[in-house]
This record gives structure tokens, sequence and C-alpha cells, in this order.
């Protein structure tokens, strides 16, 4: 009997430790118990039912809870938002993933199709769907396996040089625009290229003066552009003055793929030359700007989350259609900022001659008060602005082996910035919450692809305050400023940035657009860390540029405590210095003759 009752137990305690499946389809019902015969319809209700089994110590959670997605996808109608109570354990955490035969086929979407186009000419017109009895206003567009371009005057990512920046009376003056009626257009705006950032314009009024227009904006972006001194527009610099864009008018509708939507009616006009093209089988206008938040408290954190094999896409990004966006540095925006007329510095910083109080970028993902958090073989695909973000009080996470394309801000960003209330040059240190730190962060082996693409000055991997953070075996292609950048602050005094590793990542196609860039770009002191066995090309000759600071290694304004060894970089000696601290080492070589 005895050996019956051992046969039996251990018979019995891998079917305990098994984890509890909860299946969704999309053509499921958030009323049907989550069996594989019976799916649920929605992540939320998912999420909702695994909450409650954890509640009620329901002896599924033994081994951990699986959220399995049948194949398809799945549209969002509101952000999912986990938290505390979503939590697993080490022992039984949860996991959403593509059940038995749905890899690479489960995506989370906040978008929804457009199927009603009709043409008319090079043009095809359908009304954008309304929401609580108005039209979607939109600034993005997903379809034929990209992103289509709003109207603009040159066409995409093309620029030309501005004639003046007046900041007394608040006004650029450019080139007269070819193109007539603009005067009249409503919504019409400005993007200008201010070195290693971009500011977008909202047009109040443009005015003509024989060959040239000049421009003024609307508040609060009018005060915020010719307030801040870092980073302006430049006239007169080495290779030219800085240049602009006017956006966002029917009359600029001329090449393929732009589209340009009626501010009065909603309606969306998309301009095709290929009579073979149909939009309503290839287009998705984003709905939503976030697709889940992750959201514990200081002291409740939420833990033991893995997400894997999910598709995340279709986001919108729509703040500077509210506010305009002026930005100092990174896709982070302005609340305020000015220059020291008076009396400059302070007991940190005798030289600082400006402040400047910044915003966090949007993002389709958020994550905050988090531990033990895992993104592995996902993708972020089609995103507005910033698509993965650990924002703040996030520890022993990892993001791994993802794909991000077609990213319009910053493919992953992680730790605070010193955002909201504090001023961004304060040593953060000294006067932040240890809570906005991350630590014990793990960014591997992920391809990031096309990203910074709505806001130029945003980066492929950008870090704020972090500590023993590992960024490591990353390919980086195609970013219109830098590749992978660390630290905040400009500051050479302690902020608690320490033991970061920058290494075996792969930068190339980067400062494709802004310079004072780097393929791999560092901030402020941060002790004990490392960059190296990275393979960094050359920066892209940005081509309305007006000087020529692109480095393959940026050590900005009071970099300390690195040591930099084993990079192969394309060009030599293509290193950056602002300022940089006494504790920066280089050894071995660093350059083309690296064996990679």
């Amino acid at each position: 009997m005895k050996r019956l009752t051992l046969l039996l137990g251990a018979l019995i305690t891998p079917l305990l430790l098994t984890a509890g499946t909860i299946y969704l389809s999309p053509t499921g019902d958030d009323r049907a118990d989550g069996s594989k015969s019976n799916p649920l319809r929605t992540p939320h209700a998912a999420l909702k039912m695994a909450r409650e089994w954890r509640r009620t110590n329901d002896p599924r959670t033994q081994g951990g809870i699986q959220i399995c997605f049948e194949a398809g996808r799945y549209h969002l109608d509101r952000p999912i938002y986990i938290r505390p109570e979503d939590s697993g354990t080490a022992d039984s955490p949860t996991t959403l993933q593509p059940a038995e035969g749905a890899a690479g086929k489960v995506f989370l979407v906040g978008s929804q199709p457009l199927t009603t186009w009709v043409k008319k000419g090079s043009e095809w017109i359908t009304e954008a769907p309304r929401i609580h009895g108005r039209p979607l206003y939109i600034r993005q567009l997903w379809g034929f396996g990209g992103k289509l371009h709003r109207a603009n005057q040159f066409g995409p990512a093309k620029m030309e040089r501005m004639i003046a920046f007046d900041k007394t009376n608040r006004t650029i003056t450019i080139p007269r625009p070819t193109i007539e009626g603009l005067e009249q257009a409503e919504g019409l705006e400005m993007m200008v290229h201010q070195r290693w950032a971009t500011a977008i314009l909202r047009i109040k009024e443009l005015r003509y003066e024989g060959d040239r227009a000049v421009v003024s904006f609307l508040e609060p972006e009018s005060y915020l552009e010719f307030e801040h001194p870092w980073p302006q527009p430049v006239i007169g610099e080495a290779k030219g003055n800085s240049s602009f864009m006017l956006l966002n008018a029917h009359q600029m509708l001329d090449e393929a793929f732009e589209w340009w939507q009626d501010p009065a009616s909603g309606r969306i006009h998309l301009y095709l030359t290929d009579p073979s093209l149909d939009p309503n089988t290839q287009t998705y206008i984003p709905q939503l700007e976030r697709l889940m938040t992750i959201e514990g408290a200081p002291q409740q954190a939420v833990e033991h989350l893995a997400f894997v094999g999910i598709t995340f896409a279709d986001t919108a990004w729509n703040r500077p259609s509210e506010q305009g966006h002026v930005t100092l540095q990174g896709g982070f925006a302005f609340i305020d900022g000015y220059k020291l007329h008076e009396k400059e510095g302070f007991a940190w910083d005798p030289n600082l001659e400006n402040q400047a109080w910044v915003e966090r970028p949007d993002a389709a993902i958020s994550v905050r008060n988090a531990r033990h958090i895992r993104f592995e073989q996902c993708s972020f695909i089609a995103m507005g602005a910033t698509a993965l973000d650990l924002a703040a009080n996030v520890h022993h996470s990892t993001i791994q082996g993802c794909l991000f394309r077609n990213i319009g801000g910053t493919a992953i960003l992680a730790g605070s910035f010193g955002e909201g209330a504090t001023e961004v040059h304060i040593p953060y240190g000294q006067i932040g919450s240890r809570e906005g730190f991350c630590s014990y962060l793990t960014i591997a082996n992920n391809t990031i692809h096309e990203a910074t693409r709505e806001d130029w000055g945003a980066v492929a991997i950008g870090c704020g305050y972090v500590h023993h953070t590992e960024i490591v075996g990353n390919t980086v292609a195609g970013v219109n400023y830098s590749g992978i950048a660390v630290g905040w602050g400009w500051t050479k005094h302690k902020t608690g940035m320490e033991h970061n590793r920058i290494a075996g990542n792969t930068v190339r196609d980067y400062a494709c657009q802004l310079y004072d860039a780097g393929g791999i770009y560092t901030l402020s002191n941060q002790p004990h860390s490392v960059i190296e066995n990275n393979t960094i090309y050359a920066p892209t000759k940005a081509p309305y540029a007006t000087n020529d600071r692109g480095f393959c290694i940026y050590l900005d304004a009071a970099t300390d405590g690195y040591t930099i060894r084993n990079n192969w970089c394309e060009i030599p000696d293509s290193f950056g210095f602002n300022n940089p601290g006494p504790k920066v080492r280089f050894e071995g070589r660093n350059g083309p003759e690296v064996q990679r």
C-alpha cells in the first residue's frame, strides 16, 4: 500500500505543476469558459479570468498560467491594463503566447481596416470612422506593407533651407512656396530641422512678401520654439541654414502613397499612381495610441509576466496635432525651456546657461513599477511613437529576440529621464526618487529596422537613468539620429547610473537626417560601464545637417566612467568628445583594424 501511495503521488504531482491554460480566438466569446473548444475573444477577458484564478487560489495556477492566442488579428478597442493583481510568481508565472500552430500568426492591433475607398482620378477617397459622432482624425496611416506619408511640400523626408529665424517676432522666413493656395490651407504644419532634434509646428499664418513667405505659429509651440536655446535652428553655419518642410495640405498631394485628411469633414484622400493597387484590402487606420499598460504601485510591483511570440501593431501618435511638438533630445518634448540671461549657473554647474523641463514620449506599451517582465520573440510593427517603454522602477526584466520595424519614435526606451517636474540638468541622484531608476535590464539580440520615422530625433534604443543594464547583441539599422543612447542629465556628478554594458551590437544606417549623433551615444557620469566588441558603421551623410558632427561613438556632455575597447568602427578615429571626465578609458584597439 505504501508503495502504491508513493506511485500515485509521483503521477499526480506533475499534473498539479502543469500550467493552467486559457484560450482566445478572434471569433471567441468573452462569456465562454476559455477552454480550447470554447475560447474567449479578448485578452482583457483572459487576464480577468487568470486574475480570478489567482484570487481564489484555483489549482490551475499551480505551475503557472498560459494565455494562448489562436491565430488571427485581435483588434483592441481599448488598451490592455495589467495591474499587481495580475502578477505571477517565480513558480507560477503568467505567460501570453500563441497557441500550438499559431506561432507568427497572432497580432494585437490598435487599428481597423479601411474598406470603403472610392477612386476619383489619381485619388482614392474614404470616410474616416466615426467615434462618438465625430470623425477619427489621424497622423498615421498604414498600408501596402508600410507607412503611408502625409502630403508634404517636397516629398517624403525632403526639405529646403530656411532664410531667417526671427526670435524677436517669433517667425521663420522661407522661400515662397511654388504650390499655390497654401496660405489658405487649414491645418498646415511646418517640420523644422534643428541640429539633433526636430520641431513640428502648427502654422498660424503664412504671409507672402515678394519671393519669400513669413510663417508664424500657434501656441504653445511658438513660445517653446523661440525661447529654448538648445537645439534651435541655425543660420549661416558651415553647411548652410537649417531646413524645413511644409506638411498637410491637399494641394501637396502629388506623389504615390501620400495622403491627406480634410480637417473639416475628416475625409481621407490617398494618392496612388498604380491602377492595379486597391487600398480597400491593404490599409489600416490606427485608433489607439496605447495598446497595453503594465503598471504596479511603487511598493506593489507587477511581477513574473511574460509575452512570447506575439506581434503588437498599428498605433497612432496625435500629440503634434493637439499642441505641436518641440523636443530637447531623444523625442522628449519641452514643457518649458529658456536661456538664462543673468547670473548664469547653479551650485551643481556654474556654467549652465539654460533650463528645460520635458515630457515622456507616448508609447504603445508602457511598463512601470514592475519586476521580472519578459518580452521574447515578439514583434512591434507600425507604431506611431515609442514602441516599448520600461518607464520607471522596472527591474530584472528582459527584452530579447524581438523585432521592431516601422517605428515612429524610439523602439526601446528605458529608465526615467527626469521628465515632469525635474529640471533635466539637475543631478538626478541628488533629488530624484530611486523609484525612477530601472536596473538589471537585459536588452539582447533584438532587431530594430526603420525607427524614428515620425520623430527624427528619437533613437533606436534609449536608456536614461538605468544601472546594471546589458544592451548586447542587438542589430540597429535605419535611424535618423543616434543608434543606441545611454545616459541623461549632462552632468559630471554621480546620478546613480552605473555598471551599464553596451556590447556586441551592430549599428548601421544611423544619423540619416540629424547630426551631433553617434552609432553609440552616451551622456553623463556612469561609473564601471563598458562599450566593447560592437560593430559600428560610418554615420550616414545627413543631407540637411549644417555641420559634420556624426561619429561612430559619441561621448557627449560629461560622459565618464566608461571603458571603450575592441569596437570595430568603419572609419578610424570616429569619436566625438564633449567635455568627458577623467575616468573614460580606451583599451586595445577601436577602429577598422579590429577583427569582427
